[in-house]
């Protein structure tokens, strides 16, 4: 192998693929980020969240997807199997050691100019998560933040997975992010 075309990370995994850019000695070309899994959470809050996120994704199993509105603002009934099998699967040990280590008490790991200049960190809308948004833009200047109003990536992934590859294969392409109607500017 000697580049990546694409690196895309979501949910958990952002960190796992940013320890993995910041490693690596082959080019990578593009990158596509769930942005919020890098939010400046500090080790004591996260601490006292693990019980609570614990029984919120378990409820999902328990309560066969019933708790997926309340939870993710969401209760499209195309994604509940996947967040019922999170549920399903989920436990209280591997959730604590996840959330344990995390990029969130530590420096954004230093990604060079250029790299910043081909990747894509989506955050859902700005308003939902500013805080996050605005700690990563100033980490990665150059980076590009698409917002996916009323429709965020996972979303779009589970719901349209063609759609969601075309939409890779367009940045990887073109470099850019393509006109689909739920991306504001």
């Amino acid at each position: 192998m000697e580049r990546l075309a694409m690196v895309v990370a979501s949910s958990i995994g952002a960190d796992l693929a940013m320890a993995f850019l910041t490693q690596t000695k082959l080019p990578v070309e593009y990158a596509f980020f769930d942005g919020e899994q890098f939010a400046q959470i500090g080790k004591g809050t996260r601490r006292i969240m693990t019980l609570f996120l614990y029984f919120a994704i378990k409820s999902l199993y328990w309560s066969k997807g019933g708790t997926l509105k309340k939870i993710l603002w969401c209760d499209d009934d195309s994604i509940k199997s996947y967040f019922i099998d999170a549920g399903k699967n989920l436990t209280y040990t591997n959730l604590r050691r996840q959330i344990s280590d995390s990029l969130e008490d530590k420096p954004f790991p230093p990604l060079s100019k250029e790299l910043q200049k081909h990747t894509y960190f989506e955050f859902g809308s700005i308003e939902d998560h500013f805080k996050y948004r605005q700690a990563v833009m100033e980490a990665y200047p150059c980076g590009h933040y698409p917002v996916f109003e009323g429709y965020d990536h996972m979303q779009y992934q589970i719901r349209d997975p063609k759609g969601f590859a075309e939409m890779l294969a367009h940045i990887a392409e073109r470099d850019c992010m393509p006109e689909l109607p739920f991306i504001r500017k």
